[in-house]
């Protein structure tokens, strides 16, 4: 009995020994934001202001176009600081519409393109 009691103990401690060993190479799996995005404007009117900020109580600017970007091309924006994958996304085209989006993942979507 004492011996299935100490082969029981040793069992659990191994197991838990191994679930903390793969702790550290699943955070180091976690995604990660990208350093960049590539914004593609597909839409026949010009974009006129394009924003990215974080998402929840206190959202902070991380990207902004800096000048109007022309129907069919792509600007680069650096993202400032980037924390987490969600993000809110606006959108002004020079034909007054605006679109957003919250909680766009940056981690799987490095390109947004802008369609009608």
């Amino acid at each position: 009995m004492r011996v299935q009691r100490v082969t029981a103990a040793a069992l659990f401690a191994a197991s838990a020994g191994m679930v903390l060993a793969t702790a550290p190479a699943e955070a180091q799996r976690a995604p990660k934001p990208p350093a960049q995005i590539t914004v593609t404007n597909a839409r026949a009117v010009p974009l006129t202001g394009f924003e990215i900020a974080t998402t929840g109580e206190q959202p902070r600017l991380v990207a902004k176009l800096a000048k109007p970007l022309a129907p069919g091309k792509s600007a680069t924006l650096k993202l400032n600081k980037p924390a987490g994958c969600s993000y809110y996304v606006l959108a002004k085209f020079g034909d007054e519409v605006e679109s957003d989006s919250e909680g766009m993942d940056l981690c799987r979507d490095k390109v947004i393109r802008l369609t009608e």
